[in-house]
């Protein structure tokens, strides 16, 4: 019976979204990945494409990254009911979308060494075949972007994008394939028609850095929630005006923090000369459904009250 009524007071720590088709599209482009790398990596070897032999081999930290977002994905959906973790593993996926962008500046790092080594070390290459690998392979780069689109969920009360940070590291590894594939295409037509050879090396460095601008959005987004970062003012806002408009209610202490990207946990300290209990103020704040996890502190207030409340609407 006592179990009966703990049950009834207890709840999920599972944040979790709904992130099966957000796995498999990720595996579905590991693969394709995969098989792009060794193609663009032989070709690239065989008829003396340095653009496109770089492309193959950072291709390859590429599969590495989607290796991440899967084992995250994996991760926090078989740690869902593990103790040890407090709020649940909501913040794998951020995590997997964190170590995926250090990767992502790792390639571009890469990029713009290998370039600066292009400038001094043009290659002979046999552009028509050259031409048509990397065309093969930015077919394939689109196509997975496609599949690892982000259908984000917009909440119309606050105006933000939810977005999954795992599912989104994933995508931009995919478009930066996609851009420098762009880049050695436009690199090969202008050596082959133009004889610019540099421009090989030049589109290598501007691809690095458009990758690194990538890189350090990500970082942001996902360090903020990893390290508990403040959230969004206006959320704030909403929590101490539902409370304080009612009675004479007044937030002495106020934290909330994110559990993963779309859910929130706070932690609320209130005075007031009108005391209720804790699920009362709980469900002044049901209109914010981003809040999964709510602690509520009530202390009365001793003194005049700031505001005269009826004895009706105080026992209501």
């Amino acid at each position: 019976m006592h179990i009966h009524i703990l049950d009834r007071w207890q709840h999920s720590h599972d944040f979790s979204n709904d992130q099966g088709r957000a796995e498999k599209n990720t595996k579905i482009v590991m693969l394709f990945t995969a098989v792009t790398m060794v193609a663009e990596i032989v070709a690239g070897t065989v008829f003396g494409s340095m653009a496109l032999l770089a492309d193959g081999w950072h291709m390859a930290t590429h599969v590495a990254a989607f290796g991440i977002t899967i084992f995250a994905y994996q991760y926090a959906r078989n740690h869902i009911a593990d103790p040890k973790y407090t709020f649940g593993t909501g913040k794998a996926s951020v995590l997997g979308g964190f170590a995926s962008a250090v990767a992502l500046v790792v390639i571009a790092f890469l990029m713009a060494f290998e370039s600066v080594g292009r400038l001094f070390q043009p290659q002979t290459i046999q552009f028509n075949e050259a031409i048509g690998v990397a065309c093969l392979g930015l077919g394939v780069n689109l196509a997975s972007a496609w599949l690892l689109q982000d259908h984000h969920d917009h909440d119309h009360h606050h105006h933000h994008h939810h977005h999954d940070h795992n599912l989104r590291a994933a995508y931009f590894h995919v478009l930066a394939d996609a851009l420098t594939s762009v880049f050695a295409i436009v690199a090969l037509f202008a050596g082959k028609f133009l004889g610019w050879i540099w421009l090989d090396a030049l589109m290598g460095l501007v691809g690095a850095g458009v990758i690194t601008k990538w890189a350090y959005g990500l970082v942001n987004d996902t360090s903020a929630i990893l390290l508990d970062g403040s959230v969004d003012a206006d959320i704030k806002f909403d929590i101490i005006k539902a409370i304080e408009e009612d009675a004479d209610n007044r937030i002495a202490d106020l934290h909330v923090w994110y559990l993963d990207q779309d859910h929130l946990a706070a932690t609320i300290s209130l005075v007031t000369h009108y005391p209720q209990a804790p699920e009362y103020y709980k469900q002044l704040l049901s209109h914010i459904p981003s809040l999964a996890h709510v602690l509520v502190e009530v202390n009365v207030c001793h003194g005049e009250p700031c505001i005269e409340v009826s004895t009706q609407s105080a026992m209501r």
